[in-house]
């Protein structure tokens, strides 16, 4: 069984040309956005509550010169938005709250990045792989009435053209479930955005004064 699966598989792979290249390059670039942001998130993982009673510890000390060290060495897109929430600080900005936001949203970016590939391919995959099946059996009936075959023929002939739904179906399957995955992973980053601006905010309104002295 698995051996003709296998034959089936590549006979479509080089028969039904028009739609194994296009579901192919849709795998090639799932598998390589995967990749991708599986190691980005990897690399910018960290304790966010250890960070966060830390910085506020700093910012508590008015010393903002220890907090943006603190926020350096984390070397991550956490310690990316602290470090520039520091500064927004000591310049002392009225408007720091929507100056926060611009900052956020720009790292968002980097979170988000290259995930629209796969949310693509999750909506066309399916698609793709219906369209290989339908001229798969399209051409099975054109040579079922140019040869006169009996329902074994198209039996064989259908079983063929699915394995295009089948073949897109999959792609189309792991591209929606990492798009999820990758989508929640990065909502949690913008929910610890989020506490840094309101940590930012609690000490904005009251020492902003001396925080600003303490960088002279």
């Amino acid at each position: 069984m698995e051996s003709k699966f296998f034959e089936y598989f590549i006979q479509f792979m080089i028969h039904d040309w028009f739609a194994s290249i296009p579901i192919t390059i849709c795998s090639v670039l799932t598998i390589a956005v995967m990749y991708d942001r599986a190691r980005f998130y990897s690399q910018n993982r960290c304790d966010v509550t250890s960070f966060i009673h830390q910085l506020q510890r700093d910012l508590e000390s008015q010393n903002l010169q220890k907090a943006q060290a603190t926020c350096s060495r984390l070397n991550n897109v956490i310690g990316e938005v602290a470090e520039e929430g520091v500064r927004l600080m000591a310049d002392q900005k009225e408007d720091f709250s929507k100056a926060f936001d611009i900052t956020v949203g720009l790292v968002t970016r980097k979170l988000e990045k290259h995930l629209s590939i796969l949310g693509t391919i999750g909506a066309t995959c399916p698609f793709l792989g219906l369209f290989g099946t339908v001229v798969g059996v399209v051409f099975t009936l054109d040579q079922l009435g140019a040869s006169g075959g009996g329902t074994p023929t198209v039996v064989l002939g259908v079983a063929k053209a699915l394995i295009a739904t089948g073949y897109g179906l999959i792609v189309a399957i792991m591209a929606v479930i990492f798009n999820n995955l990758y989508t929640n992973i990065v909502k949690g980053f913008n929910d610890d955005f989020l506490l840094l601006k309101l940590l930012f905010l609690s000490f904005v309104g009251g020492g902003g004064e001396s925080a600003r002295s303490s960088t002279r």
